[in-house]
């Protein structure tokens, strides 16, 4: 969840450490610091807040070390503080160390290195590994850090420095992303590739129990018993413009609009890889979809597609519940886990405890290299490119995309299916050009405290990601939910000061959505639809409508979500918010 990154070579490393910060921010913004080698010394500056705070603080400070580790953070272990923010130091303040993840057993450690006497200046769970690689050197730091590793128990990925060896940095990975640039003269060493993107198109992705030893001059990569081992350099194919806001206000509206090419890039890249997978769906008696957050949402549209069109069951399970439930899992079975980043550390253990179990693994992600991706047993990539804003958008239907592929592709009809998937790029950019109407819609709502999203179909998992658009960057309480429940429950909040927004394309529980608009209409509500174009029933029983044009209903999720992304974006933009940094909350979940 939080950002690592760190840099060796001829340059000043701190203008090369604040960037990357600034570009890894997403992964969390509670405090961020810096460690640098200056001459002999190790100095620490770190702040609380934002990036923003951080460089305000060195502004004019003659730092020139040639080597520094950066974080930037999302508070696990402990509150947002200084004393909690990294790097942290030993006690002699030898070793400075930037970690991501958590130590389960960092109270064991921190216990018996108390009764050693030594004395912790924060609560996090991080400082106990400065403190045990101080404690192991004896001249050697990845010696040292070979031997730490031994006693930490958890998913993290942590980098390490020391005054005693200049230029040179210490990374491991186990459970947690960590990446290498590979640079002329200098190398990096980043959580995620954006960060170092402007210095390097070379990367080398580290898996679990592995160990980077950095210097200037060159890159070692060993396992945890110290093994040399060969790793190859992948190019990345996206440069740092994709990752920059190219003149829109937030990266999340930017994003938005990249949503054609996003769905359209992808469903070229999967049509040019010929047979995906080497097996039919229906070769299994169930396929089970693992995810978390917006990707969920993604698989309960997919469950819809597959059961549809490939005539397989499909059971849809958060991957935060999928580890800790006894569900029963075979080789009879298929298990597709869906992550954006590839790093989500619920969906990745869960996805090792289904292979563990037996069953065929499928990541489906958008970040080739991730830990999702290597240890699945095959991969199908989105082709999104790098999403900046937290709330995620175009690799929503991104996914959208490569789920109906999976579905379609051996259906009788896929060619015709093919065509309408072709289709939606173009689509997409309709709905996007009445983004206008839909922020005058929403001039009518930033005084409410409370949604209500309701839809039916393939668009009650709509509904659900629209209230949690809604949720994340506005921070107004909406709650998605099957239109045909309403009556169940939800009914009672129903009144004046409650709006309600409905999706209703013409689909084949049209006749029961406007029932339920009617049921909503009786108790006051005002009612917000999504509908198609020209829809005068829909428009007569609505405060306000918000059009899409006519597609076949399988088509319809890809079209009805952009409006919510849309609406929730500037509701909460004209409340002044930080769209793409949301409080508490990170673009990549790496912790439990």
């Amino acid at each position: 969840m939080c950002g690592i990154i760190g840099y060796t070579g001829e340059e000043s490393a701190l203008p090369l450490l604040l960037g990357g910060l600034e570009r890894l921010e997403y992964r969390g913004y509670d405090s961020a610091g810096v460690a640098l080698i200056e001459g002999k010394k190790l100095i620490v500056e770190k702040r609380v807040g934002k990036i923003r705070e951080l460089v305000r603080s060195l502004w004019g400070k003659p730092y020139s070390g040639k080597t520094g580790i950066g974080h930037t953070r999302w508070a696990t272990h402990g509150a947002p503080s200084l004393k909690n923010a990294h790097p942290h130091t030993d006690s002699r303040n030898e070793f400075a160390v930037v970690h991501n993840g958590i130590i389960e057993n960092f109270l064991e450690i921190r216990e018996e290195l108390k009764r050693e006497g030594i004395r912790f200046r924060s609560e996090t769970d991080t400082e106990v590994i400065a403190h045990l690689i101080a404690r192991s050197y004896r001249g050697d730091l990845l010696s040292a850090v070979l031997e730490t590793v031994e006693r930490l128990k958890g998913a993290f990925a942590f980098a390490v420095i020391t005054v005693h060896e200049p230029g040179r940095i210490v990374g491991v990975k186990q459970g947690s992303p960590l990446v290498v640039g590979i640079g002329e003269g200098e190398n990096f060493l980043a959580s995620d590739i954006p960060a170092i993107l402007p210095y390097t198109r070379k990367v080398i992705t580290l898996s679990d129990g592995e160990v980077v030893d950095i210097t200037p001059e060159g890159v070692n990569i060993y396992d945890f018993y110290g093994n040399p081992i060969t790793k190859e350099i992948m190019i990345v194919p996206w440069d740092i413009v994709s990752a920059e806001r190219g003149g829109f206000k937030h990266f999340m509206l930017k994003e938005i609009h990249e949503q054609p090419k996003a769905v359209g890039d992808t469903v070229r890249g999967l049509i040019s890889s010929g047979e995906i997978l080497p097996f039919s769906l229906k070769d299994f008696r169930r396929v089970i979809l693992i995810a978390c957050g917006t990707s969920y949402h993604a698989c309960l549209v997919g469950k819809f597609w597959m059961e549809k069109l490939v005539g397989v069951p499909v059971e849809v399970v958060y991957a935060s519940e999928f580890r800790y439930a006894d569900i029963p899992v075979s080789d009879k079975d298929l298990v597709i886990g869906v992550s954006q980043s590839g790093e989500t550390i619920d969906t990745k253990f869960a996805m090792n405890m289904a292979k563990e179990k037996g069953a065929t693994t499928v990541a489906l992600v958008n970040v080739v290299g991730s830990s999702i991706d290597r240890e699945a047993d095959h991969s199908v990539y989105t082709h999104a490119g790098p999403e900046i804003g937290v709330a995620a958008t175009k690799t929503f239907t991104a996914q959208l995309a490569a789920l109906y592929y999976l579905s379609l592709r051996e259906n009788p009809d896929r060619e015709t299916l093919i065509g309408d998937l072709m289709q939606v790029p173009s689509l997409i950019e309709t709905v996007l050009e009445k983004a206008e109407e839909v922020e005058r819609i929403a001039e009518k709502f930033l005084k409410k405290k409370n949604f209500l999203y309701l839809g039916r179909y393939l668009n009650y998992p709509i509904a659900l990601e629209g209230a949690l658009k809604l949720k994340e960057i506005s921070y107004i309480h909406a709650e998605g939910y099957p239109a045909g429940e309403m009556k169940h429950g939800p009914i009672a909040l129903i009144d004046e000061n409650m709006p309600v927004v409905v999706i209703a394309p013409q689909d084949r529980v049209y006749e029961k959505t406007l029932s339920n608009i009617e049921e909503v209409r009786t108790r006051k509500g005002t009612v917000v639809s999504v509908g198609f174009e020209g829809d005068e029933r829909l428009r007569k029983l609505s405060s306000d409508l918000m059009e899409i044009p006519h597609v076949p209903e399988d088509i319809t999720p890809f079209l009805t979500v952009v409006p919510l992304q849309l609406l929730a974006y500037f509701i909460a933009s004209k409340l002044g918010l930080d769209v793409d940094q949301p409080r508490n909350l990170a673009k990549t979940v790496t912790v439990e």
